[in-house]
């Protein structure tokens, strides 16, 4: 299901499958041509805010508060930094800064109250950029606070928390790594006009989903790369690539589904709800929950006809995204499906480069390789693998001993199955990446990635020296021998939910090979067989439909009679 984006019918894909040897004898000289400094991906959040594509950063998102901030007096400035506008937003606000720092936004920290794992950035390695532990430098850019660059970073300042990320409406907002990176990344932001402070502050809003999408919708290091239904293309969406954030129609923002109280948001992907069983509420009601049926009901499909009924009894053991989100990363904005580290560290010239050779829908040219993370494959219109989950993940961390013989180790790994009434069948995302890992311990490693210094990988690349410092500072054991071995993430899908129309139809699943066919340990009709009984059944349904046959050409012939009988009668 990974494709590049070939469209046959176009002359030019003739021209180019003609051209084909010559191509092959000019790759070296296209690779060159390809080459390009830094990591820019990471700066298209900047323009994250605007009301519409065309709109210059100028333009102001219309606010439906009751406040016209521009009017207050403590917002008039000037101000010179981010914590300062912060310490004038808490002085009215007095008791927002107490709310935000209880949440994972801030914490980066969460406990499972299931596994008893203590799970957030702050801690997780991952098979995308493979940890933010000791790279806050760079990744906590995506923290909702100024100035975390290392474990100086104090957590008790409420100065420190970034009230603008969530709040600008002028889409003129950005944020920048805090603190410096190597000559690969000095590229990053060169050219930004500077905030202007008293502005922004002046003109902050709700949040929408441009706000919420400066973060999730470029983690793991790109626009889309990580969740697959999460990317900008949610920005100004249509209706056919999700009914709710129709730009057009319902125009729902996140928090309209994601609803919360203090500054705390209901949904996880550490604890989900993956079978909402408590009864239904429209948002804003049930502030504690981000499902379908908090809104939906458990009886979504209205009316009393058979087709209904069915649908309806389907709700209690396959997910409503499970039907409604046939495919993700639809809206021309590829997702990262395979990454492979073994391949970094490749130079031109003495010099990192990147490879653009995937075109996704939109038209826009996605990087293959990298100097600094190595090679990538991307897929769009992608089908979800489906799994039987109860919501509760367990992860893989830094601690986690492994099997390297075992086969791929699952970064995160999901509790469900088809006999327990907790459990649904759920779309996936499925991530593959072949990182780094501790040969002589058997666990995954933090790596030191980013800094201006010797050690950082991202201007070294060199993987021991990058390996031994990022375990070193983190307080945690290193054989001093690194191989690579493949892993998978699972990530739910859950956004892009497609219009009723689109939703799968029942021979998608009821199938011998549909999209239900590696589930087992249960009987599902249309895709399995039990031999003989098959058999019995199959002549069953003859039998009724001959007996059926048999019965309506007796009463065809008994009518004719009778219709015989009464023209001599009238003769």
């Amino acid at each position: 299901m990974m494709y590049a984006n070939k469209r046959l019918v176009d002359p030019a894909a003739w021209l180019l499958a003609l051209l084909f040897p010559t191509l092959l004898i000019l790759g070296d000289a296209h690779a060159a041509a390809e080459i390009e400094r830094g990591i820019n991906e990471y700066a298209d959040t900047s323009q994250s805010h605007l009301k519409s594509p065309d709109d210059p950063p100028a333009v102001v998102r219309v606010s439906s508060s009751t406040a016209d901030h521009a009017e207050f007096k403590e917002l008039q400035g000037p101000f010179g930094s981010g914590p300062e506008v912060t310490k004038a937003c808490l002085g009215c606000h007095n008791e927002a800064g107490h709310q935000f720092m209880k949440g994972i936004h801030w914490t980066w920290e969460y406990q499972h109250p299931v596994t008893g794992q203590t799970l957030g950035k702050k801690h997780l390695v991952n098979n995308f950029c493979t940890n933010a532990r000791g790279n806050e430098g760079m990744c906590a850019q995506c923290h909702a606070g100024y100035g975390w660059k290392d474990d100086s970073f104090d957590f008790s300042d409420q100065g420190n928390i970034d009230c603008l990320v969530c709040h600008d409406a002028t889409g003129s907002y950005y944020r920048t790594p805090n603190s410096q990176g190597n000559a690969a990344c000095s590229v990053m932001f060169e050219g930004k006009q500077p905030i202007d402070w008293a502005k922004v502050a002046q003109s902050v809003a709700l949040p929408d989903r441009s706000n919420c999408g400066t973060c999730h919708f470029y983690g793991g290091g790109g626009d889309g790369v990580k969740h697959g239904d999460m990317d900008s293309s949610l920005k100004h969406p249509d209706k056919a690539l999700d009914v709710h954030m129709d730009a057009q129609g319902l125009n729902f923002s996140c928090t309209e589904c994601h609803q919360g109280e203090g500054h705390q948001w209901s949904g996880s992907r550490y604890n989900m709800d993956a079978k909402d069983s408590e009864g239904t509420g429209k948002p804003g009601q049930r502030r504690q929950v981000a499902t379908c049926e908090s809104c939906h009901g458990d009886t979504p499909h209205p009316g009393n006809n058979l087709k209904a009924v069915k649908l309806n009894g389907h709700t209690d053991r396959v997910a409503c995204q499970t039907c409604h989100i046939p495919t993700f990363a639809r809206g021309g904005v590829a997702t990262k499906t395979d990454w492979d580290w073994r391949t970094a560290g490749k130079l031109k010239d003495g010099e990192g480069f990147k490879l653009k050779e995937y075109t996704q829908g939109n038209g826009e040219h996605r990087a293959t390789y990298k100097s600094i993370k190595g090679d990538f494959k991307y897929g769009e219109n992608l089908k979800p693998s489906y799994a039987w989950f109860d919501g509760v993940m367990n992860y893989t961390t830094i601690d986690t001993k492994f099997d390297p013989q075992a086969g791929p180790v699952k970064i995160n790994s999901f509790n469900g199955a088809y006999d327990d009434p907790a459990s649904r069948i759920w779309p996936f995302k499925q991530m593959h990446t072949t990182q780094p890992y501790d040969k002589g311990n058997n666990t995954l490693v933090y790596m030191h990635l980013w800094g201006d210094d010797p050690d950082s990988f991202w201007g070294n690349y060199d993987f021991g020296r990058a390996i031994k410092v990022g375990m070193e500072r983190n307080g945690k054991p290193y054989s001093g021998e690194h191989g690579f071995i493949d892993t998978v993430s699972y990530w739910p899908i859950t956004h892009m939910v497609a219009p009723k129309e689109q939703a799968l139809a029942c021979a998608e699943c009821h199938a011998k090979e549909g999209r239900l066919s590696e589930l087992n340990g249960f009987y599902m009709p249309g895709r399995d067989g039990f031999g003989w009984l098959d058999i019995l059944g199959y002549m069953a349904v003859i039998g009724a439909l001959l007996v059926a046959l048999g019965h309506g050409m007796v009463r065809i012939v008994m009518c004719k009679k009778r219709v015989t009988e009464h023209c001599k009668d009238g003769e």
